[in-house]
C-alpha cells in the first residue's frame, strides 16, 4: 500500500512483482492532483532502472455532466499509444478541487512472463475539473519479452497531492 498524504511526484511499486502471482491488481482510492486538470499515468519497468516499457494501448470513456446533463461515449484517440515508451494516461483530467479525484483499478497480467506480452486493463471513474463524472477504460500491452518488475504512477504535471494505491497479487488457482 502506498498512502500519499502530502505531495509526491510519483508512486512506485518496485518489489514483489514477480512470478508469485499471475495477475496483479492495483486499486486507486481518491487519487487527487496538486495541479488542476491532470491525467494520472502509468509506466512499467522491464528489468532496467527506467520506467520505459514499450506499450500499445487504447482508451474510451462515457461521461455525464452534472451542470447541463450532457452525456457522451467517446474513443480517446489522443490518449492511446502505438509502440511508445511514454507514460500511458489511465484516467481523464482530474480536478484539484477539494471534492475532485480519481478512483479505479488496474489489472496487470503475467508480468514475469519472458515469452508473451504483458497485458493490462484499467477501469476507473474521474470527477473532473469540469464537474463531470467520466467512466474511463484503458487497456493495452507492454510489447516486451523481459519481465515487468516495477510499476510507476504519476500525474502528467504536478504532484500527487493525496490518495491511496494498493497492490494485490491474485492467486494462481
Amino acid at each position: 500500500t502506498n498512502t500519499i498524504s502530502s505531495g509526491v511526484s510519483s508512486s512506485s511499486f518496485t518489489s514483489n512483482i514477480d512470478s508469485t502471482y499471475d495477475t496483479y491488481l492495483f486499486k486507486f482510492i481518491n487519487i487527487h492532483p496538486a495541479t488542476d486538470s491532470q491525467h494520472l499515468q502509468v509506466n512499467f519497468r522491464d528489468g532496467s532502472s527506467a520506467f520505459d516499457a514499450t506499450k500499445t494501448t487504447t482508451s474510451f470513456y462515457a461521461y455525464h455532466d452534472e451542470a447541463d446533463g450532457s452525456t457522451d461515449l467517446t474513443y480517446l484517440t489522443g490518449l492511446d499509444l502505438a509502440q511508445s515508451t511514454a507514460y500511458q494516461s489511465i484516467c481523464g483530467t482530474v480536478g484539484n478541487g477539494n471534492d475532485e479525484s480519481f478512483s479505479g483499478e488496474m489489472f496487470l497480467f503475467s508480468p514475469s512472463s519472458t515469452t508473451f506480452v504483458k497485458h493490462f486493463i484499467v477501469r476507473g471513474n474521474t470527477y473532473s475539473q469540469d464537474n463531470l463524472s467520466a467512466d474511463m477504460y484503458f487497456a493495452g500491452y507492454c510489447n516486451v519479452t523481459a519481465a515487468i518488475d516495477g510499476v510507476d504512477f504519476k500525474f502528467a504535471s504536478g504532484n500527487i497531492d493525496s490518495g491511496v494505491i494498493k497492490m494485490y497479487g491474485l492467486s494462481k488457482s
